[in-house]
């Protein structure tokens, strides 16, 4: 059955010597509870053009982690409609459940894998004084194998770090605040629409 979700986050670029601020001085926030890490890994399916993250659309199959599954995430104003599946409703080939829901954008096109993206999480969950989960702050290590667009070709190969600040019972002002903190420790607001967006900056003929 088809989960569904709204993806409400900002992100931040950090370099590699960034160390994470308390952040149980947050307006709203008791609590952090304890780093919890994680190891990565998505393959991202599109066609030969890119035609889902042209329409700011990701289609993911991920391990890992506590929501290894096929994700497929649509944009929804300035936040994101995620749908999610298990592992076993699709081994190499995405659920037609997703691909239903993009037809319009595929065209007839069948997506193919992409990228491969490696990542290692460190997850600090923000609570208020009532044990309720206000947001995730998720510090991430990400290398990127990007398949040649030609047979032959040579994968490119990214690696960066981000920090994410998604919502989880928490109010949107949160993020802000949470965003200054790290900001006066040093992370930047990142540009970027989507980790996939600028593993593929290159073929999509943007700034990387």
């Amino acid at each position: 059955m088809v989960t569904e979700q709204l993806e409400v986050e900002r992100k931040f670029d950090v370099d590699e010597a960034f160390a994470l601020p308390p952040l149980e001085a947050v307006p709203g926030v008791a609590a952090a509870d304890p780093p919890e890490a994680h190891e990565l890994e998505a393959v991202y399916h599109d066609t030969p053009g890119l035609r889902l993250v042209r329409g700011r659309v990701t289609l993911r199959r991920r391990t890992g982690g506590p929501d290894a599954g096929w994700h497929l995430k649509l944009p929804a104003g300035a936040a994101r409609r995620e749908l999610h599946l298990p592992l076993d409703d699709g081994a190499g080939s995405a659920p037609a459940e997703l691909l239903d829901a993009v037809a319009g954008l595929l065209a007839g096109e069948v997506p193919e894998p992409v990228v491969t993206m490696r990542t290692r999480r460190v997850v600090t969950v923000l609570r208020d004084a009532r044990g309720r989960a206000l947001a995730e702050v998720a510090d991430d290590t990400v290398t990127a194998t990007v398949r040649a667009a030609a047979r032959g070709g040579t994968p490119e190969v990214r690696s960066w770090r981000e920090v994410e600040v998604e919502l989880v019972e928490g109010e949107e002002p949160l993020l802000g605040a949470v965003g200054e903190v790290l900001v006066a420790a040093g992370a930047r607001p990142s540009p970027r629409a989507s980790k996939l967006a600028f593993a593929l900056s290159s073929r999509l003929g943007i700034a990387g």
